[in-house]
């Protein structure tokens, strides 16, 4: 005896070996043994063989009429032997029945299955939506195939340019364009973004990683409403000639520096700062967008402002204009360097001329300061500031190294980039030069006063410390964070350091302007009037947010600094030592050109003293990936025990703590930045 069971929805036939109670032995066609119940058995039959059975059985099932089917069933609820008999017009033969049922199973939106071997036709409205989907399906199918073809053959669908950047950042895997380029990626085995930029879906793997950044950083895109600016207040006008000393490309110029000789012989330094501020409030509509962007985003050749333009324009301190300000004045004995008075004002200042590091570097070296050489504008200005700073260093390295750290390395190499019209040069420059110097310990001091300004007049502020935090090891208790309290940053040798001077770019500064405006002009009532007051919750918001955007703003610095440097190694590999290169040991595998900032690792590479200087062939690099392939071709200069290996350490530790602040030697950061650089602007 044959059976024809059911086996999880699987229609299966075998010979009966035997029954014990409610169970058969049953030997399958290929040879196997298996248990049936007898509840899952819906035929018996003699003959034919049960694999000549199953295939008599198929062949029914795929002549059967589906439609005709459903009208012949009703709307009642059946057996499949019931509906065999009028299907057929004769009491089914057992592979009749056996193909009816296959044909009932295999089309559910026909027929509901009610139990075993009973079904129930659906109703008219139900299976025509059912079928509409069906159809709806198959057409998605053949577009979806069409498009699949128009990508292999390296054409972008209409329908897809606009989805392009969802497609490849935030997909919806259920869409038919998704489905498409997936299908089209594993039949070409190439990844989603090659194949956008091989269609012309993206023009470059520049645009590829800006785009990226723009869709997760700025999904509404990064052009400014129409802003309507506020009335400016009445402020008195300083008698300073202020200039600035800034890179040829900066343009949000926030920082000013005046030198005025007084009649009893003393000197008063004035540090000025841009002061939006003064036209911006709390709430208003230039708020909320600085707030949304919290942050001006720099990249090679090119970025993204947190201020409209119109904005920046009014406020930047721009050579020749009258500009609001707000000033730190410092008032020195220079018989001996002594601080005599300090005072800050809200004003106008006169901006004499902007110095650029392009026109002066050459000529402000510390040798020349010394022997008093050169002819440059603001000569004795700047010989006085480079005297004050160095002084100004030395206090703070003494701070410093009271919090058991060690001294800070100024040999240390930045580079600039430059970019036009897709061409990139990149430059060496000595941090520590004197006009680096010089505004960074200008900053540094305004920053720290203005931090102790705040905390004196028990105002709340956005603060930088480092040193003293909590958790497990010394990296954890030196990590940078921000906190609305003062507190110690050992990395620079202060006490308090409150960003404050770079409010154009900073949002937090642009914040603690807001409060440092409220103690000069309220003094002991200032906390009542300051826009953020004590435990504020808005201000712990702004302190989260803008580290979170900060953080992703400087990786995607980084990592277009990284394709500016794989650019620059394409520009130049036509020069016969250009896969030839130089690069100095970092730590453990990690290892930095000499030319460029650009940070490779080399697995496999043998025990090498930090600072060592190492021979590379540069096999191949990725624009796409930002990965690069080298080889070590000789070890050139064994650093071990000596200075360029601390200097090594200091360059595997990099933190940038923004403009004008030097980097700590203490850090936390054990991952190596891919490309290390000056700090923008």
């Amino acid at each position: 005896m044959n059976l024809f069971f059911d086996e999880s929805g699987d229609f299966k036939a075998g010979s009966a070996m035997s029954q014990q109670g409610e169970a058969y032995q049953v030997e399958m066609p290929s040879g196997k043994r298996t248990k049936v119940r007898a509840k899952d058995v819906l035929l018996q039959f003699a003959s034919p063989a049960p694999s000549e059975f199953m295939a008599d059985a198929h062949a029914i099932a795929e002549e059967i009429d589906l439609d005709f089917l459903w009208e012949v069933a009703g709307q009642d609820e059946f057996g499949f032997a019931e509906l065999g008999t009028e299907y057929f017009g004769h009491d089914p033969k057992p592979h009749e029945a056996a193909g009816l049922i296959l044909r009932l199973h295999a089309a559910p939106i026909y027929f509901y299955k009610k139990g075993k071997g009973r079904y129930k036709a659906a109703p008219e409205a139900s299976l025509k939506a059912a079928l509409a989907g069906v159809e709806k399906k198959r057409q998605q199918a053949l577009v979806q195939a069409q498009y699949v073809e128009e990508l292999k053959a390296h054409r972008l669908p209409d329908a897809m340019r606009p989805l392009v950047l969802q497609l490849l950042f935030k997909p919806d895997k259920n869409s038919i364009e998704y489905k498409a380029l997936d299908t089209a990626c594993s039949e070409m085995q190439i990844a989603p973004q090659r194949l956008m930029l091989a269609v012309g879906g993206i023009k470059s793997p520049k645009d590829l990683h800006f785009s990226k950044f723009l869709f997760e950083s700025f999904p509404k895109g990064i052009a400014f409403p129409e802003i309507t600016f506020p009335a400016m207040p009445s402020l008195p006008v300083a008698d300073v000639q202020a200039f600035s000393i800034d890179d040829v490309t900066t343009t949000e110029i926030d920082d000013a520096m005046s030198v005025t000789r007084l009649a009893d012989g003393k000197v008063r330094i004035g540090i000025h700062i841009a002061a939006p501020a003064l036209g911006i409030k709390r709430d208003d509509a230039l708020d909320v967008l600085a707030r949304q962007r919290l942050s001006t985003v720099y990249m090679p050749g090119d970025k993204i402002t947190m201020l409209p333009d119109t904005v920046v324009e009014v406020f930047t301190l721009a050579e020749g204009k009258v500009c609001p300000a707000l000033s730190l004045y410092v008032t020195l004995d220079t018989a001996d360097w002594s601080v005599l008075a300090t005072e800050t004002r809200a004003e106008c200042v006169p901006i004499a001329a902007n110095l650029r590091h392009n026109d002066l570097d050459a000529y402000v070296t510390e040798e020349n300061l010394a022997s008093d050489v050169g002819d440059y504008p603001y000569k004795e200005d700047i010989s006085l500031l480079w005297k004050w700073a160095q002084l100004l260093e030395q206090g703070r390295m003494a701070k410093r190294e009271s919090f058991g750290l060690r001294p800070e390395q100024n040999n240390r190499i930045d580079f600039n980039f430059y970019v036009e019209n897709d061409i990139v040069s990149i430059q060496r420059r000595k941090r520590g030069a004197p006009l680096d110097k010089i505004v960074a310990e200008l900053a540094i001091l305004t920053n720290s006063t203005w931090g102790k300004l705040l905390h004196e007049h028990g105002v709340p502020g956005i603060y930088r410390a480092q040193g003293g935090g909590s958790g497990n090891g010394w990296a954890a208790k030196m990590q940078v964070r921000m906190q609305t309290h003062a507190a110690p940053h050992q990395g620079l040798g202060v006490d308090q350091y409150a960003w404050s001077t770079s409010p154009l770019r900073r949002y937090t500064d642009l914040v603690n302007q807001w409060q440092i405006l409220a103690c000069i002009e309220h003094g002991v009532t200032a906390p009542l009037a300051a826009p953020f007051k004590q435990r504020d919750a808005d201000l712990f918001a702004i302190v989260s947010a803008f580290d979170a955007a900060y953080s992703a703003y400087a990786a995607f610095q980084s990592d277009m600094e990284r394709y500016w440097c794989l650019r620059w190694l394409s520009q130049e590999k036509g020069r016969e030592d250009t896969m030839k290169v130089e690069a100095t040991v970092l730590k453990d595998e990690i290892l930095r050109l000499l030319d460029i900032p650009l940070v490779i690792k080399l697995p496999g590479m043998p025990q090498v003293a930090r600072g060592s200087q190492v021979k590379l062939d540069l096999l191949r690099w990725d624009e796409v990936d930002l990965t690069i392939e080298a080889r070590l071709l000789d070890i050139t200069q064994d650093a071990s025990g000596t200075a360029d290996a601390e200097l090594a350490d200091d360059m595997s530790e990099d933190l940038q703590e923004g403009d004008a602040e030097p980097v700590p030697d203490e850090v936390t950061a054990v991952e190596v930045s891919p490309a290390a650089t000056v700090a923008p602007e």
